[in-house]
């Protein structure tokens, strides 16, 4: 019997991809579990022969490419970019007739409005709008800090906080390139200004402020993975804290942030009991998400939720991501939730492979 054949699309310059370390492991271990698994952009396919130029890692370094069989599951790992090849990519996605792990997402304010219709979420979630300069002030006269963020941004970049002080506004943000910014302005004409700028007509949202700032100086929040397993089903990986760098308003890891195990982090500050009661409700929030995605996307795989706690304990729901990172659990010396969080996407795969194969063979 052949082995079954994974496919991991991305996409690639030359032999430059996006995520080569953790590329390289997924791929390790797919061999592990039996599979074939190489890395290939929409460019390599060719659907006519249903052929797949694959590219895998070469002894000494660097990706060997050879050609492959049609892959019966793919794992779509493209990330966002605002190029010709990202609609080369969505265009090759809906025609390819490709086994999918994982559907597209939409970008985060759809994703918001989907959310908001199902009312078991909406206790989680932040007053949210799409970007006007109108909404902008409403929702600053109502909440002490407003976050405005790209609509498809990912990694802290282009986010912006604003914050009343006295009769003015003070500005805080990291541009595309990670790029601090700031400013005080006196007046909400600036401020439009400013904001208006900043977003230069592009997809943005508005967000109302949480304090986040656990420890003072530093914003925190909770990165849990949930991922589907070799049954097909949900199950929780892992959840770390996110300690910001000192006045950074991300708490990004690439942003300077630090990861720490999140009940180790919030015993000290709530107690035993209330942080497992914490604990236990992010678990909820990210089974009733994922369910409330699924419901209206269809098929995913696995979901890094970024959840708030403020200051009293209360629970948000800050963004969802469809394509996460799992480096927070090596930053936490957590290896076996690394290995876990690699391997799952495996597994599912391989699920996925075995249940069409049921369905033809009946």
């Amino acid at each position: 019997m052949s082995k079954p054949v994974i496919g991991i699309l991305t996409s690639r310059e030359g032999k430059r991809f996006a995520e080569p370390a953790y590329f390289r492991r997924l791929i390790r271990e797919g061999r592990n579990l039996g599979a074939v698994v190489f890395l290939f952009s929409p460019d390599d396919a060719r659907e006519s022969s249903r052929r797949v130029r694959g590219f895998t890692p070469a002894a000494q370094g660097g990706w060997e490419e050879r050609w492959y069989p049609w892959p019966d599951v793919v794992i779509d790992r493209f990330r966002y970019t605002p190029t010709p090849a990202f609609k080369q990519y969505v265009a090759f996605r809906k025609r390819s007739g490709l086994l999918f792990a994982n559907n597209r997402l939409a970008h985060k304010w759809n994703v918001h409005q989907v959310l908001w219709q199902d009312e078991r979420m909406r206790r989680w979630l932040p007053e949210t709008y799409a970007y006007d300069s109108g909404r902008l002030q409403t929702l600053l006269r109502k909440h002490r800090s407003v976050y405005v963020k790209p609509s498809n941004g990912t990694g802290g970049r282009g986010i912006l906080k604003i914050e009343r002080k006295g009769g003015g506004f003070l500005l805080q943000g990291q541009n595309q390139q990670r790029s601090r910014r700031s400013a005080a302005l006196s007046n909400s004409r600036e401020l439009v200004r400013w904001v208006d700028r900043w977003v230069k007509n592009k997809k943005f949202l508005i967000q109302q402020g949480l304090d986040l700032q656990l420890i003072p100086g530093h914003n925190v929040d909770i990165r849990l993975l949930i991922q589907k397993n070799g049954e097909g089903n949900w199950s929780i990986t892992g959840a770390g804290a996110r300690v910001g760098g000192r006045k950074n308003i991300a708490s990004n890891l690439h942003a300077g942030g630090k990861a720490v195990p999140a009940a180790a982090f919030l015993t000290p500050l709530f107690g035993r009991e209330q942080a497992e009661a914490i604990l236990r409700e992010c678990r909820e929030l990210a089974f009733q998400t994922v369910e409330t995605i699924e419901d209206h996307y269809g098929r995913m795989m696995e979901q890094g939720l970024d959840i708030g706690v403020d200051a009293n304990g209360r629970v948000w729901l800050i963004e969802v991501n469809p394509k996460p990172g799992r480096e927070i659990f090596r930053e936490m010396g957590q290896r076996q939730n690394y290995l876990e969080a690699i391997r799952k996407p495996l597994q599912y795969a391989l699920y996925l492979t075995r249940s069409v194969a049921k369905i033809h063979t009946s």
